[in-house]
């Protein structure tokens, strides 16, 4: 027989159709090689043990933004992508996927890109293009065939000088029925950011009379784009996308209508695929941390809370990401008109879905498994490297104490964000250990030293049933 390169023995894995099954790992060249019986013989040159613990597929964050300072546009230097992926390796992230924004054609900055975050990167990675011009937009079929980049954002937002927020164009609906063709012709798919922005600025306005100084915080900020607003965006983003045929993957749902309006299509026979996020899971207008939770779409009310957990327990929500923002706390500063939206989330991504959905309301661990790391790859097309525990893909990993509880420090952060919505809390549920291709990233809690700068790029290829164009 073979010897393997290392052996997971004595602890239990998430398996596809099987569940949580107690069983051994055999690793060979960074896959899976085989799932024994435990204790089964089997010549290795490593053996660790995962007694206690129980083995999950590696968490696939399909949303976040890496970028370099206060601009999330790209990374700019390895220690962006060292910085980040170390964050990701401790909440049990083994593979994520960027989007990356630029004026560019992204021909002219893809390879430069790419050799910076793999100079640093301690994961694998992909990219998402956020298409906001001509050029971009002429430049799809190459994306999707030479890049392996199938999936493409769009702000619907960017109006009437939004955009330069981040220092994009403005576009329109027309712009977007036109990239939907594009994603439907070659193989790609469209992932809106949906906000109905012109009624936005119209309650902007009225809110501002009433609380010039911000001083409701975040239901101030959920006032001024309500969860109609996002409502209204994926209903028309799903109507315009079903009549090209191109798949639509709603980024960020975070209300209960926003939720309804994909679901809505979906039941019609749109191929809309619904993501959300851990901090509309766990947060609301309420909480406590004010100004440092405005988030775009914003946190919600506490029933929009419970419909989406609902949601995810049922089916209905097919990924979570953490749409990961690593500015630091002093974009926070101005009170909540002046302060930036987003938040980190890579390091906790694992750890909510433990604790507050597997502990506190009985989210089954193999449900937890498809909606971080199956649906993912799937959705996404790397189905064929990643998201199982199956002979054959990559041995993305990630080693939980089910059991453990812990609390969340500032001084345990990782990401240059330096803070978290989090601090504070107690978890139940911890990352004891992450694998990506079989190669140590964290252990027994702790970075691996020379881990940085072994990540590489995937190049993903859909592979979704195409629904013809109305």
């Amino acid at each position: 027989m073979m010897e393997y390169d290392l052996t997971i023995r004595d602890g239990e894995a998430i398996l596809p159709g099987q569940g949580r099954t107690a069983c051994d790992i055999a690793i060979r060249d960074g896959r899976i090689a085989a799932i024994l019986s435990p204790g089964e013989s089997a010549p290795a040159r490593e053996n660790i043990s995962a007694r206690g613990l129980v083995v999950m597929p590696g968490a696939i964050d399909v949303h976040l933004h890496l970028g370099h300072g206060k601009d999330i546009s790209r990374p700019r230097e390895p220690g962006d992508a060292d910085r980040e992926t170390a964050a990701a390796a401790k909440g049990g992230v083994t593979c994520f996927i960027p989007y990356l924004m630029a004026t560019d054609p992204f021909e002219a900055i893809f390879d430069e890109v790419i050799a910076v975050t793999e100079q640093g990167a301690r994961i694998d990675f992909g990219y998402h293009f956020i298409i906001s011009t001509e050029e971009q937009l002429a430049g799809v079929p190459r994306y999707v065939g030479e890049y392996g980049a199938p999936s493409f954002k769009i702000f619907m937002n960017n109006r009437g000088g939004e955009g330069a927020r981040l220092g994009l164009p403005d576009i329109d609906d027309g712009f977007l029925f036109r990239l939907c063709e594009a994603a439907a012709a070659h193989g790609g798919m469209v992932c809106p950011h949906p906000e109905t922005i012109e009624i936005a600025w119209v309650l902007r306005d009225r809110v501002k009379k009433q609380d010039p100084d911000g001083r409701n915080g975040l239901a101030t900020w959920n006032a001024t784009r309500p969860p109609f607003v996002e409502a209204d965006a994926v209903q028309r983003s799903a109507y315009i996308a079903s009549q090209t045929g191109a798949p639509l993957y709603v980024v960020h749902t975070s209300s209960a209508e926003a939720l309804e309006a994909a679901l809505r299509h979906r039941r019609a026979g749109a191929q809309v695929f619904v993501e959300t996020c851990p901090h509309y899971l766990t947060h609301d207008i309420g909480w406590a941390g004010g100004d440092i939770g405005k988030i775009n779409p914003p946190l919600r009310e506490a029933s929009d809370r419970e419909r989406l957990w609902r949601a995810l327990i049922d089916g209905e929500v097919d990924t979570v990401g953490t749409d990961h923002v690593h500015r630091d706390i002093s974009s926070k500063e101005g009170g909540v008109w002046a302060a930036s939206p987003g938040c980190p989330g890579l390091e906790t991504l694992l750890p909510v879905l433990l604790s507050e959905g597997h502990h506190r309301r009985g989210l089954s661990l193999e449900r937890i498994a498809e909606v971080t790391a199956t649906n993912p790859a799937r959705i996404m097309g790397i189905g064929h490297a990643k998201g199982a525990i199956v002979p054959g893909l990559d041995a993305d990993l990630t080693l939980v104490d089910l059991d453990a509880t812990w609390t969340l420090e500032r001084s345990d952060i990782v990401s240059s964000a330096g803070y978290s919505i989090y601090e504070g809390e107690t978890f139940r549920g911890r990352i004891n250990d992450t694998f990506v291709r079989g190669r140590p990233v964290l252990r027994e809690g702790a970075l691996v030293d020379g881990a940085s700068g072994t990540g590489r790029y995937v190049r993903r290829r859909l592979d979704l049933p195409r629904s013809p164009a109305r």
